[in-house]
């Protein structure tokens, strides 16, 4: 599996925060600041988007960081991904994730 390949599936090679980090894009930081505010009502200013990929060392966002329940989950299970727990299919926690982001599964099963 790819390391760009996030705990839940989603490719963080597509990611905004991902692609204004490896670009060093100010005005992608401030657009994905401020798309991320208003989707998750809460303030998130453009330094806070600096991110190489939940799997890869160095630099995470905040909340790919410590706030992610997937992550988190995955680091405490020691899975590569969610793909290796025995219990995905029934998982509420990446379900939300794979409901809405049919590629992500694909990316876990592949």
């Amino acid at each position: 599996m790819r390391k760009m390949i996030a705990y839940c599936g989603l490719d963080c090679e597509k990611c905004d925060a991902y692609l204004a980090t490896l670009h060093d894009d100010q005005a992608l930081r401030e657009k994905t600041a401020k798309a991320w505010s208003e989707l998750n009502h809460v303030p998130i200013l453009p330094e806070h988007i600096n991110c190489l990929g939940c799997r890869a060392d160095g630099i995470k966002t905040v909340f790919c960081d410590s706030l992610c329940e997937i992550r988190q989950c995955a680091l405490k299970k020691g899975v590569e991904t969610c793909g290796d727990c025995e219990e995905l299919e029934k998982c509420p926690t990446v379900g939300m994730i794979l409901a809405d982001n049919p590629g992500a599964l694909k990316n876990l099963k592949g």
